[in-house]
């Protein structure tokens, strides 16, 4: 089977990875599954003109019901489509991006209207998580289309090439006592919606007290805006640093020689960063947000913030009682190894395609 698959792909971001993911499941079953940039596309008719080229493509799948799943309203093959966490979280408050994420999960009920030989299952939706999938049915029409259920799957590799004192150094991390340094990694693309920013004041003066407690944050700039003003406020504040994006293997080796992976963002659907910290038996921090609260259980399998001085308390914990450290590491790698098998989101994904044949 020929498949076109939509998804947001800025460069070393979670939906990239994600989207990579899913691919190679689909591919490994003997599909054609061919990975574009949504933003390549101004509209679903110049979606529907690709898909319908020589020879054409027999199904779709998107990332994202708006940003992605809104292109395939014009298309005249069966299609799925995987929420993200801005879909549920943030887009459904837009009624008119919640009209068009109602008309791509009701897409293949028109479809059957005008092509009978068309069954109403020849579609699927999918989320990463129950709490998603209510979200979905209390706000969208969801009775067109029945929703899955399937968290992202996890494998981390790391490189053994990684330099931990350089990749320190080139952060802008100096003094004689890098080695001693309890190194807060704070992991997430450059966007406002994951609020880098949200912590570095009251870090900032903790770190004022005790030196050795510093924050990196790493990742890929999305919004040049934003990152201008990161920057400008990281080149001020004492203790906080700007790390360069890393390969996903380099990226994995900082996160394992580190004290605690950080997750501020105001909203997340899946944080592959949180269980990819947990799958390398690091400490995770992450902001009491819903998509947070799913995969984080407070004091089993990480520790949970809301707001910028209990996120210090929480490390100071972290830093002080060994036995919740560990504790929080060992459950955490086992609910990773539990619920975010890579063998049963391959397996789920190659059933799901197979509902478009």
């Amino acid at each position: 089977m020929k498949l076109l698959f939509l998804a947001c792909l800025s460069p070393k971001t979670g939906n990239h990875t994600t989207a990579e993911r899913i691919r190679y499941h689909i591919e490994s079953a003997g599909h054609t599954c061919e990975l574009r940039d949504a933003a390549e596309f101004q509209s679903p008719a110049a979606v529907a003109n690709l898909v319908s080229q020589n020879p054409p493509f027999e199904g779709a799948l998107a990332i994202h019901l708006f940003r992605a799943g809104r292109l395939l309203l014009d298309i005249q093959v069966p299609f799925g489509v995987i929420f993200g966490g801005t879909d549920i979280n943030e887009d459904v408050k837009v009624e008119q991006k919640r009209v068009v994420m109602e008309q791509v999960l009701l897409k293949a009920r028109g479809l059957m209207q005008t092509s009978p030989c068309w069954s109403v299952t020849r579609k699927f939706a999918v989320a990463f998580t129950d709490k998603m999938k209510e979200e979905a049915e209390l706000f969208l029409l969801s009775q067109s289309s029945k929703i899955y259920v399937q968290p992202q799957g996890i494998q981390t590799e790391v490189t053994e090439e990684f330099c931990w004192a350089e990749f320190l150094r080139s952060s802008g991390v100096s003094g004689e006592r890098v080695d001693e340094l309890r190194v807060f990694l704070l992991v997430c693309g450059l966007r406002r919606v994951k609020d880098p920013l949200y912590l570095v004041k009251v870090f900032s003066e903790w770190h004022s007290e005790n030196p050795l407690n510093v924050l990196v944050i790493i990742g890929p700039k999305i919004d040049p805006v934003f990152t201008v003003e990161l920057e400008a406020v990281v080149k001020r504040t004492a203790g906080v640093f700007l790390a360069q994006e890393r390969s996903q293997q380099e990226l994995h080796a900082a996160m394992k020689r580190c004290f605690a992976v950080v997750n501020s963002s105001v909203s997340e659907g899946m944080s592959a960063a949180i269980l990819e910290a947990m799958d390398l038996g690091v400490p995770v921090l992450a902001r009491d947000i819903p998509g947070n609260a799913a995969v984080v259980q407070h004091e089993f399998t990480g520790l949970l913030y809301s707001s910028p001085q209990e996120f210090v308390h929480q490390s100071q914990r972290l830093l002080s009682d060994r036995e919740l450290r560990e504790r929080v590491v060992s459950n955490g790698k086992r609910y990773v190894e539990e619920h975010h098998s890579l063998k049963q989101e391959r397996e789920t994904y190659q059933q799901l395609v197979d509902i478009l044949h």
